[in-house]
């Protein structure tokens, strides 16, 4: 087996393949890229660890036929360095030979043949555009939990009803949701899948800069056992389990009225909360003292350092006085997608929402919501 292919394209391959490989694989072979020139001339590369699997087809300038399994993390670190000229790749006997230039690497290789096969793709479900799915993953995965012994909570569910998609996450202090359209392959498609939170926004992430729309497969669509999602675009494609479909009601959290409601201009916003929230222990809260035009964020109390910092605020409702984690608070703000951001709130002890204060074309609620539970203030 041999190819030669431009370094760039190489290097961004085999960076996108390697970042699902395995840091401590359970055998030593899926720490391996697979390398494949088929007979049709093309060269796939993949990995997989029995969870999720990545796979990319390049058109290398010359090839001949073969298969080589080697080190993934190992490669993608070569490939990053080599100098900006052609690669040129050998197999000879149980070495791989990588030529860049004045540059050669020799690696060892594994045995292919106790590589697993990469799963196939499930039937396709739609596509949307790979920019505003990224966003929209973006926007919704800060909030899945991290917390592997509640695995329900680090997801993010995917409900699909006709041509509207909708993405939530709850790590239980706070939720976020966002609906967004897309291209289904049926009108009348109907489908849940709760994928992994991580898995889905490096998989959002790294899709987003095709360019190109991004078409999504699912398979065992809202049952339980092994139900699987795929992405694929521009030549890509990505799998993953998923995870027990069991979630919260969501929708019945998100509160439909409130009592105060309060635009402010985001930048400025999230630079006051930083700088206030220097003085902020890891768990003690950001303070937000609502009065007529103006909001006071103060942190820090007692004997311990203190901040406080006055904004202008467009403020609708009685005074009010409540407290965020700072962390959560920063989030939300960085995903709103806005220069206005809007919290609207019903008392200091229950969720408040954070929204992007954009106008809403059809008068109805915006696509992306972020409820925040506020921390309770001792008296």
């Amino acid at each position: 087996m041999m190819f030669r292919i431009e370094r760039d394209v190489l290097a961004e391959a085999v960076a996108w393949t390697a970042r699902s490989l395995p840091a401590r694989p359970s055998v030593p072979v899926l720490a391996g890229m697979r390398m494949e020139v088929t007979d049709a001339g093309q060269l796939k590369l993949s990995g997989f660890d029995y969870e999720v699997s990545a796979e990319v087809t390049l058109e290398p300038q010359t090839g001949e036929p073969g298969v080589v399994l080697v080190s993934g993390k190992l490669l993608a670190e070569i490939t990053r360095a080599l100098p900006a000229q052609p690669v040129d790749f050998v197999v000879d006997g149980a070495k791989a030979v990588v030529t860049c230039g004045s540059a050669r690497f020799t690696l060892l290789t594994m045995p292919v043949e106790d590589y697993p096969s990469l799963p196939a793709m499930p039937p396709a479900a739609g596509k949307v555009g790979s920019d505003v799915f990224a966003s929209a993953v973006g926007q919704v995965a800060v909030a899945a939990g991290r917390d592997d012994t509640l695995p329900m909570l680090t997801g993010v569910r995917m409900e699909i009803e006709g041509d509207t998609v909708t993405l939530a996450a709850t790590d239980r202090y706070r939720l976020a949701v966002r609906e967004l359209k897309w291209q289904p392959g049926q009108p009348d498609i109907s489908a849940i899948a709760m994928i992994p939170g991580k898995t889905l926004a490096d998989t959002a992430k790294a899709l987003g800069s095709t360019g190109a729309e991004v078409e999504i497969a699912l398979s065992s669509a809202g049952g339980t056992g092994e139900g699987m999602i795929g992405f694929s675009s521009a030549g890509r494609r990505t799998t993953t389990r998923l995870l027990d479909p069991e979630f919260p009601k969501y929708r019945s959290l998100l509160p439909t009225e409130f009592s105060a409601k309060a635009d402010l201009s985001t930048g400025p916003f999230v630079e006051a909360v930083k700088r206030v929230a220097l003085v902020a222990e890891r768990n003690t809260p950001v303070r937000l003292a609502f009065r007529g035009g103006e909001v006071v964020l103060e942190a820090g109390s007692g004997d311990e350092a203190q901040a406080v910092e006055v904004l202008p605020v467009d403020y609708e409702g009685e005074e009010m006085n409540i407290a965020f984690n700072h962390q959560f608070l920063l989030e939300g703000l960085g995903a709103i997608d806005s220069d206005v951001a809007r919290l609207q709130m019903t008392t200091s002890t229950k969720p408040a929402i954070l929204t992007g204060g954009k106008p809403v074309d059809d008068g109805g609620a915006p696509d992306y919501r972020y409820l925040i539970m506020p921390i309770r203030l001792s008296s």
